[in-house]
């Protein structure tokens, strides 16, 4: 049996270097790496400008919903990192129904709904 080897035709070896570019686990952790203080300083200045939240005094008779941040590194198709990203996401899973809210609301618009209406809009007309 002829093999590829036995004739001298090898394929080359690749070899995949893996980098240590890590997402840190705590917000202790990504203040020490100026690239993850920039990602956090972003998302806290898009909270303020978004008017996302309101400090408030601490109800007496309330949970208190607790947060954490997230971090991700964001990669181009070829691995490089153009950008790091900090979130600062709330633990809802503390809070009871009826007790700490009473309804929620999150407004999400499909894509359908729109066709729908442009499509009754200009039947209309």
């Amino acid at each position: 049996m002829i093999t590829k080897s036995k004739v001298g035709v090898f394929k080359p070896k690749t070899y995949v270097v893996e980098l240590s570019v890590t997402e840190p686990k705590s917000i202790h952790e990504a203040m020490t790496i100026p690239s993850w203080q920039k990602a956090v300083d972003e998302e806290l200045q898009a909270l303020i400008k978004n008017d996302t939240c309101d400090l408030v005094p601490a109800p007496a008779h309330h949970n208190l919903v607790g947060c954490k941040w997230l971090f991700k590194i964001k990669r181009n198709h070829d691995d490089s990192v153009p950008r790091n990203k900090a979130q600062l996401v709330a633990r809802g899973f503390s809070q009871t129904s009826g007790l700490d809210y009473y309804e929620s609301f999150s407004l999400v618009v499909k894509e359908n709904t729109i066709r729908m209406v442009l499509a009754m809009v200009i039947i209309v007309v």
